[in-house]
């Protein structure tokens, strides 16, 4: 593949066609926009999110079946599809998908249990059980496995229009900058258009490990480089990065030393994110201090958080340079943000009255302006000690809507019970733990 990487908007032409509403939502900048949410369901289950929206309107993420598993899920207008598993118990869909052919990739726990006791990337995200965990191409109603590098585990995050997918994936190298229980190194991998097909994307010069997030269709991918670390995170995000003709070119950051993250990027070479700033790291240990980002031809802008918050991370971004993220306060307790014409909106501030969900955690943003992720279900008690969690897809309300269609004034984020805040955490890039040392070098 060769690719020609501007980084600038405006340098690739609009292949997605236009779209009214979106054109004069860009003139508007100083009319805030008015959504209304709807709530996808689950599979039988108490749990469900949404980590990608296409220009169709059709939602990949998961959700839990009445059994408890998580599954991958893929929700047209009208219907929730269970993906299925390469095996094990669990897949889900983790990064923003906006392939609009049908075509999804995941990650799914296998049924083998793992040789040297890793628990790999996934972990973070989906149970494992002790099992490896593969990427996953789901194509024409099938669900395949992605090739590996040589390594047990694989993790799949988007495919584009021309089918090429992206992810990381480990090989048989037992890296010493890896923390226990992770052991071997992994890379970033370009997948297709053909089943067999794969490419490395090697790490910047002196890091062992890197990590493909996302890929545009340009062909243009974006990840992270660093130290093998835990595989999530952290020090294997050290630095972010763009492949340019297969080689990779340092991004720059806000200053720390872990979590610099690219999460999506656009056809027009705007890339989403986040980034830590200066002092992540105290007497050795990192703490992650994330802010969302974007990143442009002048270089990175901090999109900072929502007033009140401590740390963020934009999760998608569209053609039309409309960013939506999670702002979290010191405690942990969340809400989601639209970020557009340079003015940052608090999304639950900008729904109807009474929707059914409080939104939480975002996942992607399509050229409609539609934007899915999670929330808790409001009749179900909100975010209270058991909480019921659902997909949500907010879609612009009709035209001509008043400002009545607005919840009440939320001044700050509603509190998680503990509960909530762990299973928050299992679907968000920003780690479990408070803290992690910093690896050997």
């Amino acid at each position: 593949m060769k690719c020609n990487y501007p980084l600038a908007i405006g340098a690739l032409a609009l292949s997605l066609g236009a779209h009214t509403w979106a054109q004069d939502s860009a003139a508007q900048s100083s009319a805030s926009p008015v959504y209304v949410v709807y709530d996808t369901g689950t599979l039988g289950g108490t749990f469900a999110f949404g980590a990608g929206i296409n220009n169709l309107g059709w939602v990949t993420g998961a959700s839990t079946n009445a059994s408890g598993a998580l599954h991958a899920t893929l929700a047209p207008p009208g219907a929730l599809i269970d993906l299925g598993t390469l095996g094990g118990e669990n897949s889900a869909v983790e990064w923003p998908v906006k392939n609009n052919h049908g075509l999804v990739v995941g990650i799914s726990e296998s049924a083998i249990t793992d040789p040297l006791g890793e628990t790999f990337s996934c972990a973070d995200f989906i149970p494992t059980n002790g099992h490896t965990c593969l990427p996953f191409l789901w194509k024409n109603g099938l669900l395949s496995q992605l090739p590996l590098l040589g390594g047990n585990n694989g993790f799949a995050t988007g495919v584009n229009q021309a089918g090429l997918a992206v992810g990381w994936a480990e090989t048989a190298v037992h890296d010493r900058t890896c923390v226990q229980p992770q052991v071997l190194q992994f890379e970033a991998v370009l997948w297709g258009p053909e089943a067999d097909q794969k490419r490395v994307l090697p790490p910047l010069a002196g890091d062992s490990t890197s990590a493909a997030t996302a890929i545009n269709d340009a062909g243009e991918v974006v990840g992270i480089s660093g130290a093998c670390d835990v595989a999530v995170g952290a020090f294997s995000a050290r630095h972010a990065l763009a492949w340019v003709n297969g080689k990779p070119i340092r991004l720059a950051t806000l200053g720390g030393e872990g979590w610099n993250t690219p999460m999506a990027i656009n056809n027009r070479g705007l890339i989403a994110g986040f980034s830590d700033t200066a002092g992540d790291v105290v007497g050795g240990v990192l703490t992650p201090n994330s802010q969302a980002t974007i990143w442009t031809a002048a270089g990175i802008v901090n999109l900072h958080t929502l007033p009140g918050d401590a740390t963020a991370q934009a999760t998608g971004i569209n053609n039309f340079d409309q960013v939506v993220g999670t702002s979290y306060d010191a405690a942990g307790n969340s809400r989601v943000f639209l970020w557009q014409n340079g003015k940052i909106y608090d999304l639950n501030k900008l729904v109807q009255s009474d929707a059914p969900l409080y939104l939480l955690a975002t996942g992607d943003i399509n050229d409609r302006g539609e934007i899915t992720g999670l929330g808790c279900v409001v009749a179900d008690g909100g975010c209270g000690a058991t909480p019921v969690v659902h997909t949500f897809v907010a879609i612009l309300a009709p035209e001509g809507a008043g400002r009545d269609w607005q919840a009440a004034d939320l001044t700050a984020p509603q509190p998680l019970s503990a509960t909530m805040r762990a299973r928050l955490a299992q679907h968000s890039r920003l780690p479990h733990r408070t803290s992690e040392p910093v690896p050997a070098p």
